[in-house]
């Protein structure tokens, strides 16, 4: 099987596949028709640069030692193989197109190539305008807005990033169709991510009539200042400059809030057009019966919940992604030759309503990523990593999630198990853990981006099916130790009664349990 794993930016589960009402994803909804689709899926920190290299070596933040933008952990941690590079080693053409890796140091400023690449990886020419004055304001001038509709004729080179990537991506199809060789197409979208830069005709399909402030614009009252994150890379956008905001709760304007989720909405319906042109162009080529295809993001993105923008922080809101695979053969009956799997559907016109060909409750991790293709490849799968991994090449600290793709609808719902041997569960029950660093116990200028010398408190998260629980403990950047001795706040809510996270009964619940536990995990 070849695999194309598509990643996207900053793209929490608004999706109709995911029972969003709103948005309109026909394309990306039609692909989780014919998927197994994870309702439980979790990044490990919030934050792109992190996320990216721990998914893709198949290690956690502390292991990779990257919890900011400024290392490589080839030489700061260890020359970890990644899932390209394992794939380009067992004789696949391995290509990276856009934002798969983040750029600059945190990949040697190459993608890692050419570990991890057959090729050197393609960067849209237009990247470079992402945040320049590009949005014409209503003054008729051009400013570096958070919300920016576009109208791409005018922009550099009369087109956008994601729209070149779709383009490259779609020329590696055909060429990689006429060699016949097995390929690990990974390709990257931009948007969601801001600026919010996305063709203006995505705003007629969310009048903003239609847009809805979050369910809880407010701070919750009982949440731990260290827990907060001040959106400091919104507040630098010219529109949002001119609001005048207060630091670090704000509120943003109600009106602004309501254009900021309309924009966010129109940018997740371009990207899903972007979506959908790959993934007919897969039934151009012939290539969708022999194709794994793997959609996630790298983490979510706050909407005003929490009076939060952004990701930044261990909520559900950031930490939460879409992960959907496609196998032919295992999440459908096999595909004729020739056979439409993917016709490209119009968001302006279709509202089709395609519901997932199956679906798991199951908490999942994108630290799992790796061993799960590897085995859906039929590839060796990567052994677990020992307790102190620095020295290990190739292991992973995620547990392949095959044996829930596996499982029939029915089943799925109903398995209650599904934990082997490892380190991810605890008492049968599935965890998912994330992370994220912090400078001070209340919010400052640096606290959604802490550099690594600056961090002083870790917040290790975990999550099941019933809660997720959160500490901030003392952490010490020049020997990466945590000291959970010194608990400085701590978070714990219940998914049944409280799905928002408002509500912290951290300080009325007793939680050693819950402490032991996080404890246990970290030492194995």
């Amino acid at each position: 099987m070849n695999v194309l794993f598509i990643v996207v930016d900053d793209l929490r589960p608004v999706l109709g596949c995911y029972g969003d009402k709103l948005v309109k994803s026909p394309n990306i909804d039609q692909l989780a028709s014919q998927s197994i689709v994870f309702s439980n899926a979790y990044a490990q920190q919030a934050v792109c640069a992190p996320s990216r290299v721990s998914f893709l070596t198949g290690r956690r933040p502390d292991t990779t030692r990257l919890y900011d933008f400024y290392s490589y952990w080839r030489v700061h941690a260890g020359n970890y193989s990644t899932m390209p590079q394992y794939f380009k080693e067992n004789g696949y053409v391995t290509l990276s197109v856009g934002k798969v890796f983040h750029p600059g140091v945190s990949s040697n400023y190459s993608d890692d190539y050419p570990y991890s690449w057959s090729v050197p990886p393609f960067h849209p020419s237009t990247e470079k305008y992402e945040n320049d004055k590009t949005c014409r304001g209503k003054d008729g001038k051009l400013h570096a807005n958070l919300v920016c509709p576009v109208d791409v004729t005018e922009m550099p080179s009369g087109t956008l990033p994601d729209i070149q990537s779709t383009e490259e991506a779609i020329r590696l199809l055909n060429v990689m169709k006429t060699k016949k060789e097995k390929f690990f197409l990974a390709v990257g979208y931009h948007k969601p991510h801001i600026p919010l830069r996305y063709p203006q005709e995505f705003l007629k399909l969310y009048p903003l009539e239609n847009i809805t402030l979050a369910p809880d614009p407010w701070v919750p009252e009982k949440l731990p200042s260290v827990a907060y994150n001040p959106w400091t890379d919104i507040r630098q956008r010219d529109d949002v400059k001119a609001l005048n905001v207060s630091f670090p709760y704000g509120p943003l304007p109600d009106d602004f809030q309501r254009q900021i989720r309309q924009s966010y909405y129109a940018a997740v319906s371009y990207l899903d057009t972007q979506v959908g042109l790959l993934l007919n162009a897969l039934d151009d080529t012939g290539l969708s019966n022999s194709t794994i295809v793997v959609f996630t993001a790298d983490h979510g993105w706050s909407l005003g919940e929490h009076g939060e923008w952004a990701k930044y922080s261990n909520f559900d809101v950031a930490t939460r992604v879409p992960l959907m695979f496609y196998v032919p053969g295992m999440t459908t009956s096999s595909v004729s030759q020739g056979e439409r799997v993917f016709p490209y559907l119009d968001p302006f016109s279709h509202i089709l309503g395609l519901v997932p060909q199956g679906r798991s409750k199951k908490v999942v991790e994108l630290v799992s990523l790796f061993p799960t293709l590897a085995e859906l490849a039929g590839l060796q799968v990567p052994p677990a990593c020992p307790e102190t991994s620095f020295h290990v090449a190739l292991c992973t600290e995620g547990a392949s999630i095959v044996r829930y793709l596996k499982a029939s609808e029915e089943k799925v719902v109903e398995e209650k198990d599904g934990c082997d041997d490892t380190y991810r569960c605890f008492n049968e029950e599935p965890v998912a853990f994330s992370q994220y660093p912090r400078p001070a116990d209340t919010p400052q200028w640096n606290s959604d981006k802490p550099k690594l010398k600056d961090i002083r408190i870790m917040g290790y998260s975990m999550r099941t099916v019933d809660y997720r629980y959160t500490v901030w403990v003392r952490f010490y950047p020049n020997n990466f130790s945590a000291n959970f001795e010194d608990v400085h706040a701590g978070e714990l809510y219940m998914v049944e009664t409280d799905p928002n996270q408002d509500y912290n009964i951290y300080n009325n619940t007793s939680h050693g349990g819950f402490l032991k536990k996080i404890l246990g995990f970290l030492k194995r």
